[in-house]
């Protein structure tokens, strides 16, 4: 089990980033949260698998078709007990 805090930026927002990702993490198994930033930015908490953390944060970098990343940072994170994967406002 592995816990990662990835944040993204590039045009990130308005392109149904959080909604892809929730998919990608459900997906793979990956518990956590996603959330908009006000500068911009998309920040995630993921934890689950090895691999499928490792899977969905290859996934952050790219994001869905109509995102444009320019940028994630990537930090190893305490678990967070999360159930589920939540988009967060």
């Amino acid at each position: 089990m592995s816990s990662r805090r990835v944040v993204v930026h590039g045009s990130v927002q308005g392109v149904g980033f959080r909604w892809s990702a929730r998919a990608e993490a459900e997906r793979l198994g990956v518990r956590g949260w996603v959330r908009n930033e006000d500068d911009g930015s998309v920040e995630a908490f993921l934890t689950g698998a090895d691999e499928a953390v490792e899977e969905l944060v290859a996934w952050f970098r790219a994001g869905p078709p109509g995102a444009v990343v320019t940028s994630t940072d990537v930090q190893a994170a305490e678990g967070e007990g999360a159930e589920g994967f939540s988009i967060r406002h």
